[in-house]
């Protein structure tokens, strides 16, 4: 196996990235002086981008997104907003909004705190985006079960455990399935001990990282098969507009939703995120405005983390359908 601090080409990586970011250089500089071609530089470029000795991140003035910032805590009485710039294609949304979340927790997370950890792509993104030194003991525990089909990457018990590598702190795994046949299961599963009690140390939470769903046919709830395209069609017939960390399912006013589907996931509640200080719902997809303006009315989200342009929307739909005791300025 060799060396990374001995391997050559990683000296190389480094030593380009170095004179192109750092010192400014061309790449057609760089190649006449390493006496290497144009497209090699390039290449290791790339190469040193994905090996992590390169992090690049485009951090917009914070005058561009303040007002828009204030106004989504003015409105629904959230405690902070983080809001990344748009992006055209999906996963440099996704690691955009997600790099603010890894900013955030870099700044609040001291040794002992405990992070609920939820599930999804959104959620997954924040352990990638993580890069700084701080290091801390604290524990990050799933809120919620596991799913084969989600994947790795997706599921909370892997999340855990890369967030724990990156601060150094630890990972607890909740060992139950996210989603079971009926309520009764469900209620069954959560008094089982091993399962009580990491839900319980979930509950004692400092702050808590959650998806919001939205209730389209491409949603990963129908992706990982938790419920049909039909299924998600009628829930949307019904007023459903998303879910808050795939439990709880809401229509536009934030309320409970009626859908046939509730009550079979296990995991946090609503009830039980209420109790958590800091509550930071993640969703960088532009097909989820309606479902983080649910999860804002619930009145558990104290951090919304998402783009400029789902924002905008979020207020604009605010406007148009006012809850009662909303501010409508």
């Amino acid at each position: 196996m060799n060396d990374p601090i001995n391997d050559p080409e990683i000296a190389l990586m480094t030593e380009i990235a170095s004179l192109y970011y750092v010192e400014g250089e061309t790449q057609e500089v760089i190649a006449k002086k390493l006496h290497i071609s144009r497209i090699k530089v390039g290449r290791l470029l790339k190469k040193a981008h994905s090996a992590g000795i390169v992090d690049v991140r485009v951090r917009h003035h914070p005058s561009v997104s303040g007002d828009i910032e204030s106004s989504l805590v003015k409105k629904f009485g959230i405690k902070r907003a983080l809001i990344a710039p748009d992006f055209s294609d999906a996963q440099s949304q996704r690691h955009a909004v997600a790099g603010l979340v890894a900013d955030y927790l870099t700044r609040r997370l001291t040794d002992n705190k405990i992070v609920a950890v939820g599930m999804g792509r959104n959620v997954g993104a924040v352990a990638d985006n993580v890069f700084s030194q701080h290091t801390c003991k604290a524990s990050f525990v799933s809120a919620i079960g596991g799913s084969l089909r989600a994947g790795e990457y997706m599921n909370p018990d892997h999340i855990c455990r890369r967030l724990a590598a990156k601060f150094g702190g630890e990972s607890e795994t909740l060992y139950a399935p996210a989603l079971v046949q009926d309520q009764v299961l469900r209620e069954a599963l959560q008094e089982n001990p091993t399962v009580k009690q990491t839900l319980d140390r979930a509950r004692r939470a400092d702050l808590a990282l959650v998806g919001v769903g939205d209730m389209s046919e491409d949603s990963n709830m129908v992706r990982m098969g938790w419920f049909s395209p039909q299924e998600i069609a009628e829930a949307r017939l019904a007023g459903t507009v998303g879910d808050v960390m795939g439990y709880d399912f809401i229509d536009i006013h934030g309320r409970e939703s009626q859908a046939a589907m509730r009550g079979r996931v296990i995991g946090l509640d609503i009830h039980d995120l209420r109790r958590i200080p800091d509550v930071v719902a993640i969703a960088s997809e532009n097909t989820k405005a309606s479902g983080i303006l649910g999860a804002l009315r619930t009145g558990v989200i104290d951090t919304l983390a998402t783009s400029t342009t789902n924002a905008m929307t979020v207020l604009s739909l605010a406007d148009a359908t006012q809850g009662p005791g909303e501010n409508s300025n």
